[in-house]
């Protein structure tokens, strides 16, 4: 059983052995996800403000139009994962991996709010946007490796 849980230890969400990980359109606010395997996790239209994922597994994680306003992303693996549309105004990023997944695909970012994130150190090689993804004031994608697509 997997018990998700916000920093004050209150039970949002449990889960039994080989349910799949299905958080779309939650209310997961402050929720710890700290170092667990969520790969192909969805989070899509889930709320997700101020939670921590700190080292967790996140690959293929599918994060479509989520809100990760002041997530704490640290060091985790989003290899492959949909980020369109997400709102990471704020997000801790540093020493994420966002970089291509182990069959070469691309970690999405088109339209996603980048604003204010704390990208140092993370590996964005490979990793798409598009012309409306917002990121921090002085970063500029092309140095990082990322790939511009058209839409």
């Amino acid at each position: 059983m997997l018990i998700i849980k916000n920093r004050e230890g209150d039970v949002l969400l449990s889960l039994d052995d080989g349910a799949r990980f299905d958080f779309d359109s939650r209310d997961l606010k402050r929720a710890v996800f700290s170092n667990l395997v969520l790969e192909g996790a969805r989070f899509g239209d889930a709320d997700l403000t101020h939670a921590d994922f700190s080292g967790a597994d996140l690959y293929w994680a599918d994060f479509f139009r989520a809100t990760l306003v002041d997530a704490n992303l640290q060091d985790s693996d989003l290899r492959g994962a949909d980020l369109t549309k997400a709102n990471l105004l704020r997000a801790n990023l540093r020493g994420a991996d966002l970089s291509t997944d182990n069959v070469g695909g691309a970690t999405e970012l088109q339209d996603a709010n980048l604003t204010d994130a704390v990208l140092s150190g993370a590996r964005l090689g490979g990793a798409t946007y598009n012309q409306h993804t917002r990121f921090p004031r002085g970063f500029f994608p092309d140095r990082a490796g990322m790939v511009l697509v058209r839409s």
